[in-house]
Order: C-alpha cells, then structure tokens, then sequence
C-alpha cells in the first residue's frame, strides 16, 4: 500500500499527469502516458525504463 499523501504529490515523469495506485499489481499507473511503474518494497520505481507499456484495455479502463 502506498501513502496516500505520497500518491497525492506524485506525478508521471514523461507526462506530468496524476498517477493512479493499483493495488493488484502494486504499481502507478498514468493513463496519460501510458505507463505502469512498479512498486518495489513500497518504494516507487518511478524511471520510464523500468516502467511497463499499459496495453489498450488498461488505458481505457
């Protein structure tokens, strides 16, 4: 889980957008960019290299 005083101040490097926590996959994601970048020991991996591409059904849902 991350803070959600954290979340409210992170944004997207590449875009600048708002960042959405999901749980499941324990990443942020930026449907602006459209990318997911992880959560490692409730740290945010927040570089665009080790973000994961967000595929056509993520970016709509």
């Amino acid at each position: 889980m991350i803070d959600k005083n954290l979340l409210s101040i992170l944004v997207c490097p590449v875009s600048k957008a708002p960042l959405e926590y999901l749980k499941d996959n324990d990443e942020l994601v930026c449907r602006a960019s459209g990318l997911a970048y992880p959560i490692r020991d409730g740290i945010p991996i927040m570089l665009e290299t080790e973000a994961r591409q967000l595929n056509a059904d993520e970016k709509l849902s």
